[in-house]
């Protein structure tokens, strides 16, 4: 049976050789879906819909945090 730190590290490190090697097969690439969204001006939207997504998923948590902080003290 084989230790599991030695399964460990092994695992670990043939995910970080793919994950290099993805890296470099990514860079030689060239994204043209990003280049015409910076072309047509269009990327400010993709930027902006992001944020707004984004925005919305921190709003949602604060008001969920302070629901849940409301229950504990009426539970306490």
């Amino acid at each position: 049976m084989i230790p599991l730190k030695r399964l460990v590290a092994t695992v670990v490190l043939l995910l970080t050789v793919s994950m290099n090697l993805l890296a470099q097969q990514a860079a030689s690439q060239e994204i043209e879906m990003a280049d015409r969204l910076r072309e047509d001006g269009k990327i400010w939207v993709v930027v902006g819909v992001i944020a707004l997504i984004f925005a919305g998923i921190v709003l949602y948590l604060v008001r969920l945090d302070s629901k849940i902080s409301k229950l504990e003290k009426k539970i306490h």
